[in-house]
């Protein structure tokens, strides 16, 4: 009997499907090189990922943390002068100016230092040493000197300072702290209203210190 001709597979549409495959890989390349990683959540995926590939114990560095300065800030009953979130660099702490300082003034209160001496102790953990710390000094935009603070400037960064060296005495090493005062640059709330007058809310809660917490681990 004469053999059936094999019939030929047509593999003709797999270079198609190679060159879509890697346009959408170029694409997407393109897109994750313009956006900003939202490292937070990228700690998720990766914790994500690792489970799924069978790895039984994930740390997360970064959820860890959270939980741990919320509880302090519970504990402190400072929920209206502490405000705990995150951003794509990191954690984020907000501490009231009026928690910190007085008027005018960079030096820190002595009411203060109980609620940034549990915040310390938990950002100096051993555990967390990976991470580092970049303290933010905000005013409004109502312009102020004296004979040691000429402009809102000095102000906003000898708080930034007075905070970062607190912190330096708990123990947490210089090394992993920046401090940069930004004036009125970065305002949460607008300082005036559409007619051009303050409001006085306002500006009272663009007064503050804020402290990045950066992983430098990812």
């Amino acid at each position: 009997m004469k053999k059936k001709p094999e019939e030929k597979i047509d593999e003709d549409w797999m270079s198609t499907y190679g060159d879509m495959v890697t346009l959408l890989l170029c694409f997407f390349v393109m897109m994750l090189s313009v956006s900003k990683t939202d490292i937070a959540k990228f700690e998720m995926i990766q914790a994500g990922l690792s489970e799924s590939l069978g790895k039984k114990s994930v740390t997360r560095p970064i959820e860890m943390m959270m939980m741990e300065l919320s509880e302090d800030i519970q504990s402190l009953s400072a929920l209206d002068s502490i405000a705990l979130g995150s951003d794509t660099q990191g954690i984020v702490i907000e501490f009231g100016n009026d928690l910190l300082f007085d008027y005018g003034s960079a030096e820190l209160k002595p009411g203060a230092l109980p609620a940034l001496k549990r915040i310390a102790a938990t950002l100096q953990s051993e555990r967390y040493n990976s991470f580092n710390f970049s303290i933010e000094g905000h005013t409004s935009d109502e312009k102020f000197s004296n004979s040691q603070y000429p402009s809102n400037w000095e102000l906003s960064s000898a708080r930034a300072a007075a905070v970062a060296r607190f912190l330096e005495s708990r123990g947490i090493q210089r090394v992993r702290l920046k401090v940069t005062g930004m004036y009125d640059i970065a305002p949460k709330y607008p300082n005036l209203d559409p007619y051009g007058q303050p409001i006085p809310q306002n500006r009272d809660k663009n007064r503050r210190v804020v402290i990045h917490v950066e992983p430098s681990f990812l």
